[in-house]
């Protein structure tokens, strides 16, 4: 898979984040608020299994990185963290309907920085279908919900 930023429209809200320095993500990737940095869906620790990690990790969820950083650097990168925006994202072969819920697709016990699954329950969503597949599909147009954006449809995405 290339690792690239496939935006496609909307409005993008970008904010600043700290990257630590033996971190790389790639823009595009799915990121995490580890604390006070963000670190790609990759990096996110396994619990137990694919659902409690999926849920685990919606709770931190970012959004998606605008721009990359190698290891050795410490300099705020973009991300955005806006639920208007439309993405055309990797998702595992399927067929989907206007308004399913996606969550970090895994590998091996490891969540994928780039590609989304379909999930069952909004506690484990970061995405939504922005779109209407009647043949399987690998690529899928998505909207993202940051748990940093109170407009987003996050269920952890709050004030107070």
């Amino acid at each position: 898979m290339a690792n690239r930023l496939r935006f496609r429209s909307g409005q993008v809200q970008l904010v600043k984040v700290r990257v630590d320095s033996g971190t790389v993500i790639e823009a595009g990737d799915l990121v995490y608020l580890d604390t006070d940095d963000a670190k790609p869906a990759a990096d996110y620790p396994w619990d137990t299994n694919l659902v409690t990690t999926q849920a685990s990790f919606a709770a931190v969820f970012l959004g998606v990185a605008h721009q990359p950083t190698a290891a050795g650097e410490t300099e705020s990168i973009s991300v955005d963290v806006s639920p208007l925006s439309v993405y055309e994202f990797d998702a595992q072969s399927a067929t989907y309907e206007l308004g399913d819920l996606l969550g970090a697709d895994e590998n091996a016990s490891t969540l994928m920085n780039q590609q989304l699954e379909a999930v069952a329950s909004s506690g484990d969503a970061i995405a939504r279908a922005v779109q209407y597949n009647a043949n399987s599909t690998t690529l899928l147009r998505v909207s993202f919900a940051s748990a940093f954006h109170v407009g987003s449809a996050n269920v952890n995405a709050a004030i107070g």
